[in-house]
Formats: C-alpha cells, sequence, structure tokens
C-alpha cells in the first residue's frame, strides 16, 4: 500500500490506459511501457485498483477479448504487489466523485479520479479520456502519442464493427 509515499505522488492513471496495456492493439507498446514506468516508481503515479476490475469489464463486455487472457494479463499485473498500485477508496471519496461527475457532467468513475487527484494534491490525470479536460482543477495527461492513438481508434473502431456482425 502507499500511504506513506502520498506526498510524492504526481499523477492518477485512469482505467483506459490499463486496457489498452493488456490486450493486443496498436496502442499496447506505448502503455505497457508507460505502466512500467509507474510501476517502477519512475513516474510517480497511482494506479487505483479499481481500475483493474473496470479494466477486466471494459476487456470481456465491450471489447470481447477472452475472459481468461483478461484476468491473466490484468492478475499478472496486480502480482507485482507495486507500491504504485493503490487500495483505499473511502465513503467520502465516493461522495465527492458523485458530486464532482454531477458538477462537470461526467461519468461517476471519472468523478472519483478527480476527487482522488484532489485529495492527494495532484492536478495530473494520465487518461486517454479528452472529456476530463472539462474539468478546469485537473490536467490530463495522454501518455500515448496523438498519431498512435488515432492508430488505436482507426484500429478499435473496426474492431466494434466487426463484433456489431
Amino acid at each position: 500500500m502507499l500511504k506513506r509515499n502520498l506526498d510524492l505522488i504526481e499523477g492518477i492513471v485512469d482505467v483506459g490506459l490499463v486496457v489498452i496495456a493488456h490486450f493486443e492493439n496498436p496502442a499496447k507498446t506505448y502503455a505497457v511501457e508507460f505502466l512500467m514506468k509507474v510501476l517502477s516508481r519512475e513516474i510517480k503515479a497511482i494506479i487505483p485498483i479499481t481500475c483493474f476490475i473496470g479494466a477486466y469489464h471494459i476487456m470481456t463486455n465491450y471489447l470481447r477479448v477472452p475472459r481468461l487472457s483478461a484476468k491473466k494479463a490484468l492478475v499478472h499485473t496486480l502480482m507485482t504487489r507495486s507500491p504504485a498500485l493503490y487500495e483505499d477508496i473511502s465513503i467520502d471519496d465516493a461522495i465527492d466523485a458523485i458530486d464532482i461527475a454531477a458538477t462537470y457532467n461526467i461519468e461517476s468513475w471519472d468523478g472519483y479520479l478527480v476527487a482522488l487527484a484532489r485529495n492527494l494534491g495532484t492536478k495530473i490525470i494520465f487518461s486517454i479520456d479528452k472529456k476530463l479536460s472539462r474539468v478546469e482543477e485537473v490536467i490530463v495527461i495522454n501518455p500515448i502519442p496523438n498519431d498512435i492513438m488515432k492508430k488505436y481508434h482507426e484500429w478499435l473502431s473496426e474492431k466494434l464493427k466487426s463484433v456489431k456482425s
């Protein structure tokens, strides 16, 4: 657990980066590289454990990654037991998350990230989600280059079309 080092936090990692790092896609290499830097504490960010639960849901229900492949990849990362893996969520965090989500018209999960950033004294959220930029008090950084994100979105669009067929 990271409690002893919370004053060293530079940012919070969003679920999208966890997802991209754990299945084959055009942006995986960049997401893995970024997460490795976070897990090794080269980048002083935290990854809420709840990201992994959300990542499993997204990977299996929306991206149709096989359940066992998703499980294996996500559990492998969790087993690092890196101090960057953040385990705490309080009732106050949940209340703040819902309040922020309602105020900024964003997803409740995104509200949680903003609440967590606020509570831990950082403004940075590492995310692929451009909607988070609506929140003036945070700085959204996507560690994946724009050209790679464009390829990822094109690839994802094609993948989702084939899933619907």
